[in-house]
């Protein structure tokens, strides 16, 4: 069973978050903030990964920690869902198309986190949400899931296409890259044995 749930606990949050990565992308995300739950909504439906998450912050300060942590928990959710990642793909790749805008993103889940950002929004906030945030959850989530993840706006010129692209470019990229490799059985998928 690829399953993991984390729960974490700060002074600004409270985060419980289960992944099932060869799920249908049932989701069930609470955090408060209601266009980031759309957002992980989409991560979840497109990847195919049962994501529940329940999510308790300091909203009365700003959005910012909320988001960032619930980044952080899905990242070590995902990291331990995965073990040690034997018959995985590892690489994932989606360029994908929303309206105006195009995403193209590359991931590989190395172990190694990295983000290359090259995602702008054109307005500060999506109704009242910081588009920064987008930024800072994918941030959290390569670190904490060890994630090599690569992200360009090819083009696009509404924030809230823009933001959901992103979402689910990531998504079909990841659902690409945990699945089963038939032809590697339960091989590391790395020539040092290990990831």
């Amino acid at each position: 069973m690829r399953t993991a749930s984390i729960s974490r606990k700060t002074a600004e949050t409270e985060i419980t978050a289960s992944v099932d990565l060869d799920g249908t992308g049932q989701y069930d995300c609470d955090t408060g903030v209601g266009f980031f739950d759309h957002m992980l909504d989409q991560l979840a439906r497109h990847s195919l990964i049962d994501i529940t998450l329940r999510a308790s912050g300091d909203l009365h300060i700003d959005d910012h920690h909320t988001v960032e942590d619930c980044g952080i928990a899905l990242g070590q959710a995902l990291a331990r869902a995965l073990g040690d990642k034997r018959g995985i793909r590892r690489y994932g790749e989606c360029a994908l198309a929303m309206d105006d805008t195009q995403v193209r993103c590359a991931l590989d889940l190395s172990g190694r986190a990295f983000l290359v950002w090259n995602v702008d929004f054109l307005t500060a906030k999506i109704g009242a949400f910081d588009t920064e945030l987008v930024r800072e959850f994918f941030q959290a989530l390569a670190t904490h899931g060890g994630i090599t993840l690569h992200l360009d706006r090819v083009h696009g010129i509404n924030s809230h296409h823009i933001a959901e692209a992103t979402f689910k470019a990531v998504a079909r990229a990841l659902r690409m890259a945990v699945e089963a490799d038939p032809r590697k059985g339960d091989a590391i998928p790395s020539t040092k044995g290990t990831l």
